[in-house]
């Protein structure tokens, strides 16, 4: 016995011969009442200090597994189990307990079955931020400015709604964007998927649920519009935004619970809808008196051009518009930080569910993230990041021009293109290929409403480095024109 000891350098000595000898004790090695080994002889016995061992038991003692004896030593305590025959070994059969929702959680789950790459490959399939961007010093800034002013309060618990200075904060901010806040309030999520989420569960809806949202459009809406059982119509894009005449065709055909739109730097196509567009749609909408879920997806993220308000800022002070946003994309998606911003009543609705479900969203992460926006850093931050984005943007659609026999490229910015190849053209078959060869890219059939989208994919450049930019588009094309024959 103890002769399987070993150190790591990663935790305190002492807690780790306290967590040892606390197996040995849980697997029955070490019985009641046995004694221990003196703190001098189980120093030799483990390798370690004398003060260790001592502190190891000490530790042991406090958390009940062990009792001392004046001058005797120490011994192990009796387990707080029942006496008796031992429990038999229950097995469930899982599978037949788990119901229709968990089912198609876990086939509408694309991550589960998505190629797993090393550092080895090049990937185009993240969208997310490129960490070597991160402001670190002023995050750390932030939280220690924090901590400093209101630390014991942000580690207790917090409030549904959010913490209040980031409200306050997020109100301005949205307001800066053009914004009508009148009868207007927010609710803080933990990110752009709880915040779908809780909406999804609100909304009364009639015959099951039907939602009318651009064709392809964001995959994780559509996993979670099927979750919900929503009826999913989706009207195809064209380069300036959603088509118009088939969104008025498809709006005639039936009635929606609600639409679901991406108007700036649509995922996955990349596209800005023009201000043209956004007016008219919103004026179908009322016409139909639809409700708008806007996800702010990407907004931050202008490289050229004239500002774009959001739809929310178009309906004026109309209560129809309900905007989801978040900076995981363009700040640092480890603060699970997003926001709902909609009707008052809506928003009292809404802090419910979320009290229900998560009772809220981190105090600490909203409470740091307030802090870096108070002190001024997202601007700086955001100024950094856009030029290295459009610099690896310009090098990327450069790169797609050159090198792939494409049909159709759109992206008007953001962290991604869409590529669209001949309709006969198959991507899955593209990817297999291409990932022997050290490349991997996000089919495009899994943001169609319709099953389709089999000749398209999406080239996330935000974490490629910009010399693999050029090498992995050009494994790309040269294999895509080698199955075109």
């Amino acid at each position: 016995m103890f002769n399987d000891f070993k150190l790591t350098g990663d935790r305190p000595v002492y807690i780790q011969v306290k967590d040892y000898l606390k197996r040995l004790i849980i697997k029955g090695s070490l019985q009641t009442g046995q004694k221990l080994p003196s703190t001098r002889e189980l120093s030799l016995l483990l390798d370690v200090s004398r003060n260790t061992v001592i502190a190891a038991y000490a530790g042991l003692e406090e958390d009940g597994f062990v009792y001392a004896v004046q001058g005797k030593g120490s011994y192990v305590a009796a387990a707080l189990t029942p006496h008796g025959a031992a429990v038999p070994s229950c097995e469930i059969d899982w599978q037949s307990r788990i119901n229709g929702y968990a089912r198609q959680a876990a086939e509408l789950d694309r991550m589960k079955r998505g190629i797993r790459a090393d550092k080895s490959v090049i990937s185009f399939t993240s969208i997310a931020p490129d960490e070597t961007l991160f402001d670190l010093d002023n995050v750390k800034r932030a939280f220690l400015d924090r901590m400093a002013i209101e630390g014991n309060v942000l580690l207790n618990y917090g409030y549904a709604k959010g913490y209040k200075p980031l409200i306050d904060y997020m109100l301005k901010y949205m307001e800066h964007k053009g914004v009508d806040l009148s009868g207007k309030d927010m609710l803080i999520t933990s990110g752009f998927t709880e915040a779908f989420d809780i909406v999804l569960s609100a909304l009364r809806r009639k015959d099951g649920g039907s939602v009318i949202c651009e064709n392809p459009t964001h995959h994780t809406a559509i996993k979670n519009l099927k979750l919900h059982g929503f009826e999913i119509t989706g009207v195809p894009m064209e380069h300036d935004g959603i088509n118009l005449a088939e969104l008025e065709r498809a709006l005639t055909e039936r009635s929606y619970d609600c639409a679901y739109f991406v108007p700036s730097y649509h995922n996955p196509t990349g596209i800005v809808t023009s201000p043209e567009k956004r007016q008219a749609i919103m004026q179908l909408m009322a016409r139909h008196r639809i409700p708008v879920i806007e996800d702010g997806f990407n907004e931050e993220l202008r490289y050229s051009g004239s500002h774009v308000s959001p739809l929310i800022a178009t309906a004026g002070q109309g209560n129809g518009v309900i905007y989801l946003g978040s900076f995981s994309k363009v700040l640092f998606p480890g603060l699970r930080v997003g926001w709902v911003l909609a009707d008052r009543k809506l928003i009292d609705f809404l802090e419910s569910i979320k009290r229900a479900r998560s009772i809220h969203t981190s105090t600490l992460d909203q409470s740091v993230l307030f802090q870096y926006l108070h002190n001024g850093n997202l601007e700086k931050y955001l100024k950094k990041a856009r030029a290295e984005y459009k610099r690896k943007y310009e090098w990327t659609k450069i790169c797609c021009e050159t090198h792939l026999p494409y049909k159709k490229l759109s992206g008007d910015g953001g962290l991604h293109l869409f590529v669209e190849f001949d309709e006969r053209f198959d991507t899955t078959a593209l990817l297999n290929a291409c990932a022997g060869q050290g490349v991997i890219f996000t089919p495009g059939d899994m943001f169609y409403t319709d099953g389709g989208g089999r000749h398209t994919m999406r080239l996330g450049f935000s974490r490629v480095r910009y010399e693999d930019i050029g090498k992995g588009i050009e494994i790309i094309g040269r294999t895509a024109k080698q199955l075109m024959g």
